[in-house]
């Protein structure tokens, strides 16, 4: 089956409106996603072995975030040009990096959450070990990330041999020929996978840890202010898979159905015009994580509003003093 754009749709006038969308939200998401995941990464790197509330996967998850705004200047200079002047394999690399951001952020939020989640109900499981043991989910979970986000580049057709250093990009890449059954199969898959799974998850945490509230504070979380904390992650991870990555999943069966040319003109249109929003807002998660860092993590937080020595080196100076330095100069 070879998809294609629907007849009923002037191609010309599509293209345009999706350009313009792409161009503007790209450029206002740029700076602040930029900024906002390189400052996470740098106090996750701080607090990473001072904490273990799920920092070494919302480093992760900025890590995904960041690679995905490295890529948005040469996609807002492609909008706004119409020409992608930087070859086939960079065009697939960067194609390939949206979607690889978006599940990673997807398998990540599930992640933080569960962690969060986990923290609170079984406080006591968590040691040094299971720290480890974090970064190995971290690796084999990009690992799944990058294999399972293949299909999107490898389904799309080599036309800058005909076109030129002018061909088109990213969404605009003529799909290749596939079987309807293939079809619907790596759509099912994806939706399964990508997106129902995780969105049970994360609602399963969010309705755990807002029902330890209401559990007698006992044991080794005696505090309520830490569950309350803990739920305000959650929650923030659950609104950010909501609003990001919710729309997309809903309108990416409803395109494949259009490409397909099984439904009316006017749905068509409609379709074709929303999916382009929906595939910015799975972009826009780049710029909402930072916030949710810095409104979720009293680490995040205190550490940009008054730079501080971590713990351990005020430890260590206040140790070098009373010994008189003798310490540091045995190391």
């Amino acid at each position: 089956m070879n998809f294609s754009n629907n007849s009923c749709t002037s191609s010309e006038d599509l293209k345009t409106y999706q350009h313009y969308v792409y161009a503007v939200v790209y450029s206002v998401i740029l700076a602040p996603g930029l900024l906002g995941n390189v400052l996470a990464i740098w106090v996750f790197k701080v607090y990473i072995r001072e904490t273990k509330k799920a920092v070494v996967f919302m480093m992760n998850l900025a890590v995904a975030d960041l690679l995905q705004v490295l890529s948005l200047p040469l996609r807002i200079y492609y909008y706004l040009n119409n020409v992608w002047p930087f070859g086939h394999a960079l065009c697939m690399f960067c194609f390939y990096l949206k979607y690889v951001n978006m599940y990673a952020s997807i398998y990540f939020l599930v992640c933080v959450s569960v962690r969060r989640c986990e923290l609170i109900m079984r406080p006591l499981t968590y040691n040094s070990s299971r720290r480890k043991g974090d970064m190995l989910v971290c690796a084999l979970g990009w690992l799944f990330v990058c294999l399972c986000c293949l299909p999107f580049p490898l389904l799309r057709n080599d036309t800058s041999e005909a076109s030129g250093p002018a061909s088109v990009c990213f969404s605009e890449l003529p799909m290749r020929t596939v079987s309807i059954p293939a079809a619907w199969a790596l759509l099912i898959l994806a939706e399964l996978i990508g997106f129902i799974i995780p969105l049970i998850l994360v609602l399963a945490c969010t309705c755990l840890t807002a029902g330890s509230l209401r559990e007698p504070t006992a044991g080794a979380i005696p505090d309520r202010g830490e569950k309350r904390r803990a739920l305000r992650m959650v929650l923030s991870c659950a609104v950010v898979f909501l609003v990001c990555f919710a729309p997309y999943h809903v309108t990416m069966p409803l395109d494949f159905l259009v490409k397909s040319k099984a439904l009316s003109c006017t749905l068509s249109n409609l379709i074709l015009r929303f999916h382009p929003v929906t595939l910015c807002l799975a972009s826009l998660n780049c710029s909402l994580d930072p916030l949710m860092y810095y409104f979720t993590t009293d680490e995040f937080r205190r550490r940009l509003s008054k730079p501080e020595i971590p713990e351990s080196m005020t430890f260590s100076r206040r140790l070098s003093c009373i010994t008189g330095g003798e310490d540091t100069e045995k190391d």
